[in-house]
């Protein structure tokens, strides 16, 4: 089975910055896009960032478009995602996971169903 782990989390205040990591294993993660995820409370979990196998294609959601930056190291196995002026409205519980076919661009995005813990991202104002 795959394997997620989730670190860098932690508490910041509103325009300071966060660097998440997520190492990956169980599966070839070089030839798989990846994605970032997160959940508030009382909202769904929501695509955050997402990078293609080659790590060249890249796409985010609206609301971190210029703030955010998801990068990824296939030699060790790990996605990022650099966070920067953060606002209270990117807490959240984030999450990495990886696509459930090989070879993605990330355009088509089908995460597979094991999650990992996740890791706390609390922004206070």
């Amino acid at each position: 089975q795959v394997q997620l782990v989730e670190s860098g989390g932690g508490l910041v205040q509103a325009g300071g910055s966060l660097h998440l990591s997520c190492s990956v294993s169980g599966v070839m993660f070089s030839s798989f896009a990846v994605a970032w995820f997160r959940q508030a409370p009382g909202k769904d979990r929501e695509s955050v960032a997402k990078i293609g196998w080659t790590g060249t294609n890249t796409d985010y959601t609206a609301s971190v478009k210029g703030r955010f930056t998801i990068s990824r190291d296939n030699a060790k196995n790990m996605v990022y995602l650099q966070m920067n002026s953060l606002n209270p409205e990117d807490t959240a519980v984030y999450y990495c996971n990886i696509d459930q076919v090989p070879f993605g661009s990330g355009t088509h995005f089908y995460p597979r169903d094991s999650w990992g813990q996740g890791i706390q991202v609390t922004v206070s104002s």
